[in-house]
């Protein structure tokens, strides 16, 4: 009787757990995704650079996997309701965050968050990057990187420097380069990068690490000087400005870029499947002009390679922010 019982509460709890699993949703398998429209979360509102980036990677991929990749807008916090919004949805591939380096990188260093930008995601590719150039007023009597640093330095605390913001990546890019050149400026903070170049344009500040693209047609125009790119090679379309890297500092590199990200626990098969579609479309002409319209360098780069860039810019800005004594 002892037996029977035994056998009779076994089979309940078998049947028990049998129920509880079929009530649970299947593990994604990559052959199966995806099975429902995509939601792509921009941290930022419609209209900008992330948000183009977004809506054109997302026709690629709605055309590629034969589903609807919908555009999100979920901006606040600088980025950080977005990704906190991604880094809490299921990990099933239906749900990924076009990321900002500012929503990754410094947001997390400046603010408390709710989300690791290591440990809560998966990256899947980098879509574009886009580098800064250190621009000069023309009338300040330098050409190169080394002749700035000698400007600067012969004048230690009296020159100041424009940016989009206490905390914007301009901001802490110059802060990261006095710290590594030895050099003394004075911070002035603009609500935006075009008002900080219109100033250096002016000549009411002598420089600043600008936006490639507001840059460009200002030094076409002759009205600033180029003297450095803060990518780790030189731009085609200003192919005799010099890197930082090349002009002495080996181990200064600064990009801000956007790519596509999923939580943490998204089956790798999806994940590898995404990345490929990126990698193919930005070798793609028409695909890689459309990105050049917002100013950016097409890359798509692997899982493994855009993760390796993540782990190092955490930590790059990490660094900037508490040089530039930024916290809230």
């Amino acid at each position: 009787m002892r037996t029977r019982r035994r056998f009779v509460a076994q089979a309940a709890a078998l049947s028990a757990i049998a129920a509880i699993a079929a009530s649970l949703p299947a593990p994604v398998q990559a052959q199966d995704w995806p099975q429902r429209p995509v939601t792509i979360v921009v941290p930022f509102a419609a209209g900008g650079n992330t948000d183009g980036i977004a809506r054109i990677t997302a026709r690629r991929l709605s055309d590629a996997f034969g589903k609807e990749f919908v555009v999100e807008n979920r901006p606040g916090a600088g980025g950080a309701i977005a990704a906190e919004v991604v880094s809490k949805a299921a990990p099933d591939g239906h749900t990924l965050l076009i990321a900002a380096l500012p929503v990754m990188a410094i947001v997390p260093a400046v603010n408390k968050v709710r989300y690791d930008p290591i440990k809560n995601f998966a990256p899947i590719s980098n879509i574009a990057t886009n580098p800064f150039v250190l621009v000069v007023n023309k009338d300040i009597p330098v050409k190169t990187l080394k002749e700035f640093v000698d400007y600067v330095g012969a004048r230690k605390g009296q020159l100041s420097y424009g940016s989009a913001g206490i905390g914007s990546l301009n901001h802490l890019s110059m802060a990261l380069f006095l710290k590594k050149a030895g050099l003394e400026m004075t911070h002035v903070p603009y609500k935006g990068n075009a008002p900080a170049l219109s100033d250096v344009v002016a000549g009411h500040i002598p420089a600043m690490f600008s936006n490639f693209s507001d840059a460009l047609p200002q030094a076409k125009a002759g009205n600033v000087r180029m003297l450095a790119l803060s990518s780790d090679k030189r731009n085609p379309l200003a192919p005799d400005v010099p890197t930082v890297k090349e002009s002495g500092y080996p181990d200064y590199t600064v990009l801000t870029w956007n790519g596509l990200m999923a939580p943490a626990g998204t089956p790798a098969p999806v994940v590898e499947k995404i990345a490929a579609v990126v990698a193919a479309a930005v070798k793609d002409k028409a695909f890689a002009e459309r990105l050049s319209e917002f100013g950016v360098d097409p890359l798509g780069n692997t899982p493994a390679e855009y993760k390796a860039m993540l782990e190092k810019d955490v930590a790059t800005w990490a660094e900037a922010v508490a040089l530039a004594g930024v916290k809230q």
